[in-house]
């Protein structure tokens, strides 16, 4: 195993970050049991937020509710079937900028990293603000076009009826959303290496990161 970023006592963090549907998710879950780490979806934090506010008839622009719910997040929300729902996706990049939302969320990410033996997180900031210690880190990306078609199949392997037009714009908006926000916005931390999944399937971007993590490689 790769040694943590204090040597080899210390929990090992991997931070894999880039936007939706890039792969990032499938790739950190893979190093998480490759390594024997704790996999941490932190997307996942902030949908789980936008979909209680959505049940609760909330607005993801209110902050003062959107915080409540960060405040208030239980075990069942995180297992709330509609996670994945685009409409929960486009709450949840309304609700990330929030700054109480994102601080209600840092502390449990961080512990999540900070107890051993380590954990793989992937999300949109962790190699920059949540975890900027972290022993390696990932920037994963992938062709626009090649996202929107991992989406529509996801979501037509789902049972749910796709509009691709509609998700492709949905997509771009919320890349623009996450690049452009003032707090915490989607950006490669400066030693990050950066893996493009373009052309990738699953095994190849696994085996090119293990190499990345290796230090056999630095972009790829």
């Amino acid at each position: 195993m790769p040694e943590g970023s204090a040597g080899t006592d210390a929990p090992l963090v991997i931070a894999v970050d880039g936007p939706s549907a890039a792969g990032k998710g499938t790739l950190a879950r893979r190093l998480a049991d490759h390594f024997g780490l704790r996999y941490l979806d932190s997307g996942r934090l902030y949908r789980a937020v936008a979909a209680r506010l959505i049940r609760d008839g909330g607005d993801p622009a209110d902050a003062e509710r959107a915080v409540a719910a960060a405040r208030a997040l239980d075990d069942a929300d995180l297992e709330a079937a509609n996670l994945r729902d685009e409409a929960v996706g486009r709450a949840a990049s309304v609700v990330a900028p929030i700054p109480g939302v994102r601080a209600a969320l840092l502390d449990y990410q961080r512990s999540v990293a900070a107890t051993p033996p380590g954990a793989v997180i992937d999300g949109r900031d962790i190699g920059t603000v949540v975890c900027p210690d972290a022993a390696h880190k990932l920037f994963v990306t992938a062709r626009l076009e090649v996202r929107v078609e991992r989406r529509c199949l996801e979501l037509s392997e789902g049972g749910a009826t796709v509009d691709r037009g509609r998700v492709r714009r949905e997509m771009a908006e919320r890349d623009a959303r996450d690049q452009e926000r003032g707090i915490a916005p989607l950006a490669a931390a400066s030693d990050a290496i950066a893996l493009d999944t373009s052309d990738l399937d699953a095994d190849a971007a696994f085996a090119a990161a293990l190499a990345a993590i290796s230090g056999n490689a630095d972009t790829l």
